[in-house]
């Protein structure tokens, strides 16, 4: 029996449009620098559907790992905006790119890609050969553009890659899920609503529980900070992830960070940053990546991965 995997290919897309601050300035009560000191963004991408973003990053991850479609044996889609109430986006996805295997999706908000991405593992421990994880959202679509506490934050985008399974433990050393639905009321958005959010609050939260999970991930795979190579935050705010890894004791040059042009695309943000870093050279064989975000509900996600070049 397998029991690990490995990331043999990967992709990424972000719809055309362009929303720079300016051009939110004209829309609202707020400029540029404003923007740019409390969030550190500077532009995102906003446009396209849950499914076409998927289908796209999905279709680049398959090229790059040279494999045929039909030797997939798992689709999992992390998205907090599927196109559809029923059926599942994923069911979509699959049809598009000429699938023939079980497809699903995953809800765990901004925290959903590292949360699919170990489920994929557990797959592939009792028996699956391949998978492939996406984290698409399209946050544009539920976003209130009057609001000038939410609307200069969210965007859209996806990031997917192939997993194989291996007869070694393979790449993830160490992960580690939480969840505190007491705290829903901090950050939501109800069926066919807008995003409300609690700012003040969820910044406070959203570091503590990152600090957390990433040390727990991390004691579980017998490493300290000083190990990692590269730290992938969800990229929500750029004060939380400054704080974040000062609390961490990883400075900002060993962290992969995206946000300034891409906004916050909740499930698609860590890979985003991930897979930019892997095309830039930044990662080497042997490399600990630690990836960790949180999210509505609250939820709390972290992975220690030993990078492979595919």
């Amino acid at each position: 029996m397998t029991t690990g995997g490995r990331i043999i290919g990967w992709g990424t897309a972000l719809p055309d449009k362009v929303l720079t601050n300016d051009d939110l300035s004209a829309m609202m009560d707020t400029n540029d620098q404003w923007i740019t000191e409390r969030t550190g963004i500077k532009r995102r991408h906003v446009g396209g559907s849950t499914s076409s973003l998927s289908v796209a990053s999905a279709q680049r991850a398959i090229a790059m790992a040279g494999v045929d479609p039909s030797s997939i044996d798992v689709l999992v889609l992390s998205t907090t905006t599927p196109d559809r109430t029923v059926p599942a986006t994923s069911a979509t996805v699959q049809n598009a790119l000429g699938l023939r295997c079980g497809a699903f999706d995953v809800n765990a908000a901004c925290s959903g890609f590292v949360y699919a991405y170990v489920i994929a593992h557990g797959l592939l421990s009792i028996g699956a050969k391949r998978a492939l994880v996406i984290g698409t959202d399209t946050l544009s679509r539920i976003t209130d553009w009057s609001d000038r506490g939410t609307a200069i934050l969210f965007a859209d985008g996806s990031g997917a890659c192939v997993v194989d399974a291996t007869a070694d433990s393979g790449q993830l050393l160490g992960w580690d899920l939480d969840a505190d639905g007491s705290l829903e009321h901090l950050l939501y958005a109800e069926v066919g609503g807008s995003i409300h959010m609690d700012g003040k609050e969820v910044f406070r939260r959203a570091v503590r529980i990152m600090v957390d999970s990433a040390h727990k991930s991390l004691a579980k795979a017998g490493l300290g900070v000083d190990d990692v190579a590269l730290c992938v935050p969800h990229q929500a705010n750029a004060r939380i992830i400054d704080a974040a890894c000062r609390q961490l004791g990883i400075p900002l040059e060993r962290t992969a960070v995206v946000l300034h042009e891409t906004g916050n695309t909740s499930s698609a943000s860590i890979p985003l940053a991930l897979f930019d870093a892997a095309d830039r050279g930044r990662l080497n064989d042997g490399d600990i990546v630690l990836m960790v975000g949180f999210g509505a509900g609250m939820t709390a996600a972290s992975a220690v991965v030993e990078w492979r070049k595919p």
